[in-house]
């Protein structure tokens, strides 16, 4: 029994990547996805993903107008797409590889050494 925790935080204390990619548009955060997978593999580290999160929708209600048509109104949504990869046991190439990417405007990353 002990024999089997030590094995389970040897696995914990493995260097690893955690990267949270968000968008407001689905197709520049897929190729902003694609980039950053392929930049790792070709630095020979482990990926693990992309896992698509579940989409942020924000809804809004304006009134058209100021004062006459006061019960007019038009409704707005904003949607964040999303995704989470993980980097498993990345060599410093790869790491400097990940830091120097050129992401398209609109793309957030947060990247997260664990």
């Amino acid at each position: 029994m002990a024999e089997d925790k030590q094995q389970g935080e040897v696995s914990q204390s493995k260097p690893r990547i955690r990267i949270k990619i968000r968008a407001y548009d689905n197709k520049i955060i897929d190729a902003a996805t694609k980039t950053i997978i392929d930049t790792a593999e070709r630095n020979s580290a482990k990926v693990v993903g992309p896992v698509p999160l579940p989409t942020e929708k924000s809804k809004y209600s304006v009134n058209r107008a100021s004062f006459i048509n006061k019960t007019a109104q038009e409704q707005f949504e904003m949607r964040i797409h999303k995704r989470l990869v993980d980097i498993l046991d990345p060599t410093p190439k790869a790491i400097d590889a990940l830091m120097n990417l050129n992401m398209p405007s609109g793309v957030d990353l947060a990247i997260k050494m664990m």
